[in-house]
């Protein structure tokens, strides 16, 4: 941002311009570490790959599938639920560790923004009001860096700086 991209009766300042440049990064931060966690979590779960039990991927699909806003997804997912839940969760954490490292941050993003839409449209769709289920949430928290990615502060960024010296 340079001191034209100010709107007018607006003083620019390094610390505005500072602030401004790094806006997403607390976003990507708490996304990232959410994402890397929810999949460590669901890999070191014991149980939660069978197709049945509590706490497993089985029964938790089993219980929302009547709710869904897509019950295709559910039933998709329950022909498999060993490979859905080992796909959701490796899916989550290199989501999260793509963000984390600003490596393919838009990608990543688009992966999180993916997971999120697809848990909203079956695990969360049934929650009331609407605001109370966090996939929704979470999709929409994914859209900024789906657009902007991460250009500070990422190998995204290192690797576009070491090209543009390349090429100059």
């Amino acid at each position: 941002m340079n001191r034209t991209d100010v709107p007018s009766g607006v003083r620019s300042t390094p610390w505005r311009e500072l602030a401004s440049r790094h806006a997403l990064l607390p976003l990507r931060i708490f996304l990232g570490v959410t994402f890397v966690y929810a999949g460590l979590d669901k890999l070191t779960t014991p149980g939660f790959f069978a197709a049945g039990g509590a706490g497993s991927i089985g029964e938790q699909m089993r219980g929302v599938r009547d709710t869904a806003a897509v019950p295709a997804l559910v039933d998709l997912a329950l022909n498999a639920p060993a490979g859905f839940g080992y796909l959701i969760a490796l899916g989550e954490l290199l989501v999260g560790l793509g963000v984390l490292a600003g490596l393919l941050t838009r990608i990543a993003a688009a992966g999180g923004a993916l997971i999120s839409l697809s848990l909203w449209l079956t695990v969360s769709w049934a929650v009331t009001p609407y605001y109370y289920g966090n996939d929704l949430v979470y999709l929409m928290a994914w859209l900024p860096l789906v657009l902007a990615g991460a250009p500070y502060w990422s190998l995204d960024a290192l690797i576009r700086s070491r090209r543009s010296r390349r090429t100059a």
